[in-house]
């Protein structure tokens, strides 16, 4: 696997200490709606008999069961990620699921895809782009490995358009999530969630960025009042 950076074995090593926790506090500090986020996000996907989808920050793997129950079974799921950890319980579930035959997981940075290119039909990372140290060089490589026509979907948090909300939101974010989330796992790492989010480019710059690394027809859908947005960018090559 490529060299990371400090901030990159940082990252990596938080999301491997608290891997064990990680869909238990998926479930409760997002109250459920995580499952709709994503199976919305998969839902953008429009992929071919026989085709192949790359799964960026797979994490334990929920993304990429996600996409193998919408899609024919003659589609391969690809499940990429850094931590090994997050890997190994992803594994644990995918093994006990009905689509072990159609996901294999590979653990490896976003900047750094071990994959040739124009292979894959589409490619999703799922609250994870905002973990990739190196964004630019990222998407590059998402679109890299995209057949010319492919779509890469991304799910990220966002910052709700509306005033009130927003005070709401951001209360959430910065209070309560960070006690609950220490309540089982280690707190620095739900400190490190708000921050990361308030961190992220807007919607429109980060559409942009999408547009720099090649993508075309570049469109964002907020969801749950902006709570999270789900990019969409065409691969033009």
């Amino acid at each position: 696997m490529t060299n990371l950076t400090d901030k990159g074995r940082g990252i990596r090593d938080m999301f491997q200490n608290i891997a064990p926790q990680y869909d238990l506090l998926n479930r409760v500090l997002s109250f459920g709606i995580d499952r709709h986020w994503r199976t919305f996000a998969v839902r953008q996907l429009q992929i071919p008999e026989n085709g192949m989808v790359l799964d960026i920050a797979t994490g334990t793997g929920d993304v990429a069961l996600t996409i193998a129950a919408k899609t024919p079974d003659s589609v391969t799921i690809i499940g990429e990620d850094f931590t090994q950890g997050m890997l190994l319980y992803g594994q644990e579930k995918i093994a006990a699921s009905p689509y072990r035959h159609r996901i294999k997981l590979v653990n490896a940075p976003c900047e750094s895809i071990p994959h040739p290119g124009s292979l894959f039909d589409g490619i999703t990372i799922a609250f994870g782009i905002r973990n990739v140290v190196d964004r630019a060089a990222g998407l590059r490589e998402m679109f890299r490995v995209l057949k010319p026509g492919g779509l890469a979907v991304v799910l990220e948090f966002s910052t709700p358009r509306s005033r009130l909300f927003r005070a709401l939101y951001y209360f959430y974010f910065r209070r309560i999530l960070p006690a609950i989330g220490g309540l089982f796992s280690r707190r620095s790492a739900y400190q490190y969630l708000p921050d990361s989010v308030l961190e992220f480019p807007s919607r429109e710059q980060f559409s942009r960025m999408m547009t720099d690394a090649g993508f075309k027809n570049v469109q964002a859908h907020d969801l749950t009042f902006g709570i999270v947005t789900v990019y969409v960018g065409t691969c033009s090559g």
